[in-house]
């Protein structure tokens, strides 16, 4: 039954998706009202949510414009339960908008397929991919991805090695500028932000816990399902999915790389997961399988949120 909802790409079913994602934000939000009695702060979560859903959007364009998905909303409900994983991620606004940056940058470098405008996309993707280090300092590992689909697609041309070194450069000029106006130590900014911490001893309570353990086996199902299936994948489309499948593992080492580390440092595996998640549903098998699947996540995702509220 649940299959049978988001199998068709339709404004009823993107409109199902916006009421959900409405739905759990405020939940989330109602537990404390003093931001109610500010208007920048109401302003800030109005802002939040915006982005939330852009990247749930996005999570979806970026699978169906390039083929790796039918015409569904399965990917946007897939980023939406990962979403609710972690419902203190609501209250990041560093975090969310780093990601929403960063799929931007997926976004350009996946469609790299086309071999279109390829300097254009390398230079887009390595300035959204700077740009988000800015919010969180390790999102700059997926300038990997950048130099990975070089090498998928343009490797021979030299200038587009030099394409991110351009884009650096550029975002570095913008934040020496913004930190004289602002009066910002720019220096003890990327001092703090650039630390490594490898400990995972952050829990503070047992749901958390669960909610980690719980997703970590959730991804680790999506990711050995795509290995097993990506011979059979069109071979037009193995460099995109392995450039979602390399974007995943990016994600994980930002987790592992950063300092101050919390779940919600996992929504840079999201949309690449959902992304995954949707291959695994839309490859030919019994529509038990599919309901059973599609059950458990959700069941999932809402233990996990309610949980943590």
């Amino acid at each position: 039954m649940i299959t049978s909802v988001f199998k068709k790409s339709t404004p009823l079913n993107f409109s199902l998706v916006v009421i959900l994602m409405l739905v759990f934000f405020f939940l989330f939000q109602i537990r404390e009202l003093a931001w109610t009695n500010s208007v920048i702060l109401i302003l800030q979560r109005v802002g939040l949510l915006c982005v939330l859903l852009g990247t749930v959007f996005l999570s979806s364009f970026i699978s169906k414009r390039n083929g790796l998905s039918r015409d569904s909303t399965y990917t946007a409900f897939f980023c939406l339960l990962f979403l609710i994983f972690f419902p203190d991620l609501f209250n990041n606004p560093n975090l969310i908008l780093a990601n929403f940056f960063v799929l931007m940058a997926i976004r350009r470098l996946v469609s790299l397929q086309t071999l279109k405008e390829t300097k254009e996309k390398l230079f887009d993707a390595s300035l959204w991919i700077f740009i988000a280090a800015l919010f969180q300092f390790w999102s700059i590992l997926y300038i990997l991805l950048v130099f990975i689909s070089v090498i998928f697609h343009v490797s021979r041309d030299y200038r587009n090695w030099i394409i991110p070194f351009i884009a650096f450069f550029a975002v570095s000029i913008l934040f020496v500028l913004s930190s004289l106006i602002f009066d910002i130590n720019s220096i003890a900014f990327l001092q703090e932000n650039s630390k490594i911490d490898f400990d995972v001893d952050y829990f503070t309570n047992n749901y958390q816990n669960a909610a980690f353990s719980i997703y970590i086996t959730v991804a680790l199902f999506f990711v050995i399902s795509i290995f097993s299936t990506l011979s059979s994948r069109p071979l037009v489309l193995l460099s995109s999915y392995k450039k979602v499948i390399a974007s995943f593992f990016i994600g994980v080492l930002v987790f592992v790389f950063s300092a101050n580390k919390s779940n919600e440092l996992l929504v840079f595996t999201f949309a690449p997961l959902a992304i995954l998640a949707t291959a695994h549903i839309e490859i030919a098998q019994p529509k038990l399988k599919e309901e059973i699947v599609m059950f458990v996540l959700l069941a999932c995702s809402l233990f996990a949120f309610f949980s943590q509220l």
